[in-house]
């Protein structure tokens, strides 16, 4: 089987748009994938765009109801110039949306965009909402990114990914999928330095030009999330709720309170690993001064940076290969990873209406 889909990827952190166009090719005498990228673009959001996602949490049902319409029709513009632009054909676009409720103890999650808008607007079918069956059977509905570092990133003991949230999968002794995610990353980064008008913290240079203050560093490590073992998953109520009320309590410089958080998310992770080879992808590949405090926290392993392709595409390139599986009708949802009942697929179809 051979598919071609272009997969679309927007994060916790709200940096932007990620689109990967990608060639599966699945060899169904051995059940073993590999991949082409064929072309990948990302895209900041206007701004207007950016602030609409940023407080749809708080948003009357009617206003959200019309953001998720204008956000998918958003989509779908977007992809119908990239396709155009690079001279490539979709079978399909796979869409994660934008997170804006996840509560899988309550049993439900939320990504906004509608499938149909984005099916419209590009006139290709297109396969989205792939976390809510999960949630449904009692999962958490994260992390999906798991099934594509087994089949696409094998050579890896771990593959973590340094988003919004950082998020680690890895085969278990008993050879099936762990995964789980360890804190938040650039969601907490990002909040702050946006704060005094900048996007990110490059290469972490205001955390390395900060003090950690061992009283609040204290305080985050011992919340409650990292108590709790098995699976688990993040979201934003848990860090506007029980992380960024915490660090502003303390009043810091804003260096010493991204020098403190860095430090922080570097201990969390180093709990994570044991050693081997570790893919490092997510925006928080590209922080110097994170991985370099994740390497001192952490000496018995190796941190592999790879290409700026792979860092920077790597969750849209797996939300494609999840719209491969879906295709392919192979479960793309692990339940070992996310808690549900069992190994599902997740998804749902709209059709473009469109011959092609």
């Amino acid at each position: 089987m051979v598919v071609e889909i272009t997969g679309l990827m927007s994060g916790t952190s709200l940096d932007g748009l990620d689109m990967c166009h990608t060639r599966f090719n699945l060899d169904e005498s051995t059940g073993k994938w590999s991949y082409e990228i064929l072309a990948a673009e990302d895209e900041s959001y206007p701004a207007d765009l950016k602030h609409k996602l940023a407080t749809a949490q708080n948003m009357t049902a009617e206003e959200y109801a019309l953001l998720n319409s204008d956000y998918g029709l958003y989509l779908g513009e977007r992809v119908r110039e990239f396709v155009v632009k690079h001279n490539i054909k979709p079978n399909y676009i796979a869409s994660h949306g934008h997170t804006i409720f996840h509560q899988p103890s309550r049993r439900f999650t939320t990504q906004i965009g509608s499938g149909a808008g984005i099916a419209a607007e590009s006139g290709i079918d297109t396969i989205c909402d792939f976390r809510t069956v999960d949630v449904a059977l009692g999962g958490q509905g994260a992390p999906l990114v798991p099934v594509g570092d087994r089949n696409l990133f094998s050579e890896f003991a771990y593959c973590l990914n340094l988003g919004g949230f950082s998020n680690i999968s890895f085969d278990n002794a008993d050879g099936s999928r762990g995964a789980y995610d360890i804190s938040p990353v650039n969601y907490v980064l990002n909040h702050y330095t946006r704060s005094i008008g900048l996007d990110y913290d490059k290469d972490g240079e205001i955390a390395r030009g900060g003090v950690v203050n061992n009283d609040l560093l204290e305080r985050l490590n011992n919340l409650e999330f990292y108590k709790i073992s098995g699976p688990k998953s993040l979201g934003r109520e848990w860090v506007e709720g029980s992380v960024i009320p915490l660090i502003d309590s303390f009043g810091l410089k804003i260096e010493d309170g991204l020098s403190t958080f860095v430090e922080h998310v570097a201990i969390q992770i180093s709990g994570h690993i044991k050693e081997g080879r570790v893919l490092l992808t997510g925006g928080g590949a590209l922080n110097t001064y994170l991985v370099e405090r994740m390497q001192a926290n952490a000496p018995q392993c190796e941190y592999f940076v790879p290409d700026r392709r792979t860092i920077n595409f790597k969750e849209a390139l797996i939300f494609a290969f999840l719209g491969a599986l879906w295709v392919a009708n192979i479960p793309n949802c692990l339940s070992s990873v996310t808690g549900a009942r069992y190994d599902n697929i997740g998804g749902a179809l709209y059709k473009s209406g469109v011959k092609r």
